[in-house]
């Protein structure tokens, strides 16, 4: 079952890992969108490794019910959110998340070393159905958001779509479409978890 919206006083973070042309970094942005709209204090910003198409990219969000001081990435995140499952062949993107943290990953089946709630969607068919990106780059970024808040409840579906209309560039329509199938179609990875968290 989804998991609980968290109390209104906390502060939640979020890490996004993807690879350049994929979205992460937009992701990040209409997450802190959706929850600004609902009247909370929110951050949205990237991290660049090496700066061309295809490297990995990594993007953070911070939401809360009180101002927001922190002011540095971040380093141990409730929730994680894989847009590309070729970094699920590693354990990279599981450093540094909280014990009992939330995986939401990009895939149909996942097995994950990761002893918290697991989460898969299949975004990339999602995206390539709506037109979204390429085979070799789809555009998974608002397919992911509506993952994320159908599995954790960060958000409000109609939050994350309003969000969208806001920040999509082009093609609105189909990515409030992928959001939304995106979000129905959320559910616990079919692999059961791994017990464990990586080195």
């Amino acid at each position: 079952m989804p998991g609980e919206p968290p109390e209104s006083g906390q502060t939640v973070e979020i890490r996004f890992h993807g690879r350049g042309g994929m979205g992460a970094v937009v992701a990040s942005q209409i997450l802190s969108q959706a929850a600004f709209l609902e009247g909370r204090w929110v951050q949205s910003f990237p991290f660049f490794g090496v700066e061309r198409r295809g490297a990995p990219v990594t993007a953070f969000a911070r939401i809360s019910g009180e101002r927001i001081e922190e002011r540095m990435n971040v380093y141990e995140p409730g929730f994680v959110v894989v847009l590309d499952p070729s970094l699920l062949k590693g354990t990279a993107y599981l450093t540094g998340l909280r014990p009992g943290g939330t995986v939401v990953a990009n895939a149909t089946t996942a097995e994950v070393p990761w002893d918290g709630p697991v989460y898969t969607v299949p975004a990339t068919e999602i995206a390539l159905e709506e037109g979204l990106g390429s085979k070799s780059v789809p555009l998974v970024n608002t397919a992911m958001v509506g993952a994320l808040a159908g599995a954790t409840h960060l958000v409000r579906l109609d939050s994350v779509l309003q969000a969208i209309d806001f920040l999509a560039p082009q093609k609105k329509d189909a990515n409030k479409r992928a959001a939304e199938k995106a979000f129905h179609a959320v559910a616990p990875a079919k692999i059961a978890a791994v017990a464990g968290r990586p080195a």
